[in-house]
């Protein structure tokens, strides 16, 4: 399978990185998590003081942000400046910054960018040596990688997928987990749209699936994909 791009969309909860990353197990390819993008350039912003609502100093801090992703499946990290960040990304004080930029269109354009180089880079050779890419997020199927091979969308009821990520997290306030995860979702459906899938991307409703099953199904899509 050579240079194959698959392009993984959905909210919060459905599952998206735990799939994506035993798909890119199972296939050889690298795993881009574009979240991690975002979260990496709302935590450049608070190390240097910006005020998110100068929407030109958040673009202007990402442009020159020293960032490298590692694309490994089995440890997936995120250095900025040198520095391992990977653990940093997931802070409560992080998170509660990514929409932020999430909804800042130049700087979502400039991210995209970064994000369809990584992918091209992916293609002809990179960690995978050529084999190709799975990248999720939001906008991965319409805006950064509208011609991948494989374009799915993933859904899934959204009490089910507050309950996934309260268990993920081991939380003990579900109202809390439903807020983070249906306030975010509700915030970044302002700047692109990722609940209904666009024209040519398939749409797997976990809810009533196992990881395996989504796993299958993608991978079937991918090696149809290739034939």
């Amino acid at each position: 399978m050579s240079g194959i791009v698959i392009a993984v969309d959905g909210p919060s909860g459905v599952g998206k990185s735990t799939v994506c990353r035993e798909v890119a197990r199972r296939l050889g390819l690298s795993y881009l998590d574009t979240g991690a993008t975002y979260r990496v350039a709302a935590l450049s912003c608070m190390n240097e003081g910006v005020d998110f609502g100068d929407a030109d100093a958040v673009v202007a801090v990402i442009e020159t942000m020293n960032v490298e992703m590692m694309l490994d499946p089995d440890e997936p990290r995120v250095t900025l400046d040198g520095e391992d960040v990977s653990r940093i990304l997931r802070s409560e004080t992080v998170t509660g910054m990514v929409s932020e930029v999430a909804i800042n269109l130049d700087a979502r354009a400039v991210l995209g960018e970064f994000q369809r180089d990584i992918i091209a880079h992916e293609v002809t050779g990179g960690r995978s040596g050529g084999v190709g890419i799975i990248a999720e997020g939001r906008d991965i199927t319409t805006v950064v990688a509208p011609d991948a091979d494989v374009r799915v969308l993933l859904t899934a009821d959204p009490e089910v997928r507050v309950a996934r990520r309260a268990l993920e997290i081991d939380a003990s306030d579900i109202l809390d987990v439903r807020e983070a995860v249906l306030g975010r979702d509700a915030k970044d459906a302002k700047a692109v749209e990722f609940h209904e899938a666009a024209d040519g991307v398939v749409t797997i409703d976990t809810t009533e699936l196992s990881i395996d099953q989504v796993v299958s199904a993608i991978v079937d899509l991918a090696h149809r994909a290739v034939l």
